[in-house]
Order: C-alpha cells, then structure tokens, then sequence
C-alpha cells in the first residue's frame, strides 16, 4: 500500500498521527528519512548490522519522543540529532574510557590527508568501520558533524585531551588501512 500526503494535510495533522502511533505515519516518517539517517548510522558502525541497529533504535526513540518536535522547525534536523546522540549512547554501552595524554597527540602526525577527496565514499566509509568505537565516534563528531574537540569531549564524557589525540589517532589509522589496501596519494 502506497501512502502519500496530501498537499492541505499539514505537519501538526501529520505529527499528531506519528504521536497517535498511526502506522502510515510512522510509515511515511521512516521511509522518507531512511536514506538520510542509514548513512550516518553506518558512519558511527563497525558494520552493517550494527548501524542498522543504532537506525532502529534511533527510530524507536523518534517515535517515543516525537511529541516534543517544535512544528515548524527542520524535522530532518531533529531525527538527525536524535540519530547522533543514539550513536553516540550506542558507542558508550560497549566502550570503556580510556584516558590519553595530549603528549601522546603531539608526537603523532597526518600525513597525505588530500588523499580522502581521491577515494570513494565507500572506500572511507569501509576504512572508517575497522576503526575502534573511540577513534570512530570522535572522527564522526570532529570531522563530519562539525563538532569543537570541547564538544565531542563532552558528548563522549572524555577529556579533550582525548578527544584530540583519538582524532590524530583515527586519521592515522586510516591512513594505515587505506595504505594496506595499496590506496596511495602522491602530491
């Protein structure tokens, strides 16, 4: 069955059915934002069957607290955040904290980081996965979410500190797993 909205029926109408647990709205709400949130589910993920759980899990909490989202504002903004901090939530159940000198930071470089723009999203994304939860989840906040390292230090209960020398960490272990794979850049 192929539901679509009608054109008068407004986002309060169509937000009162997601929290009235209509099942065409919550449908409609997942199917439309699926290709969105996937992606950066499988970003935060080791694999694929974990960024599927931290989508569904991400879609459980949407639907619990959609009552909450301010009609009018971005609704793609907010389930983003939610699919973030699910992430985020899902990284701290199976890590524990390590605790990392900024010393440690210094010492490392990145060297050929404008190989990434030569390598296909894939490749990142495959790359990205063998990654610890540590060095995956600060390189998501970091680099693709825009976070400040104060931000990511405090989302992931680290110093930042650790959130700098994880950052280091992760681009170097990429570097290292693309180079394995005979993914070069030469300048």
């Amino acid at each position: 069955m192929e539901i679509t909205l009608n054109i008068q029926q407004s986002e309060k109408e169509f937000i009162g059915a997601c929290i009235n647990n209509e099942e065409w709205a919550q449908k409609k709400l997942y199917e439309d934002h699926y290709s969105l949130m996937y992606p950066l589910c499988l970003r935060y993920a080791t694999d694929e069957d974990e960024a599927l759980d931290i989508l569904h899990e991400g879609y459980i909490k949407v639907f619990r607290h959609i009552g909450k989202y301010t009609i009018g504002t971005s609704l793609k903004a907010w389930i983003k955040r939610i699919m973030v901090n699910t992430a985020i939530d899902y990284y701290r159940k199976r890590s524990r904290r390590r605790v990392e000198n900024i010393d440690d930071a210094r010492s490392l470089k990145v060297v050929g980081a404008d190989a990434v723009e030569e390598l296909s999203a894939q490749e990142i994304l495959k790359a990205m996965q063998k990654l610890s939860n540590a060095y995956r989840s600060v390189f998501n906040l970091y680099v693709i979410e825009g976070y400040s390292h104060r931000e990511v230090a405090e989302r992931l209960n680290i110093s930042e500190s650790t959130s700098r020398s994880n950052l280091v960490k992760a681009r170097n272990k990429l570097k290292s797993i693309l180079l394995s794979k005979g993914i070069t850049y030469e300048r």
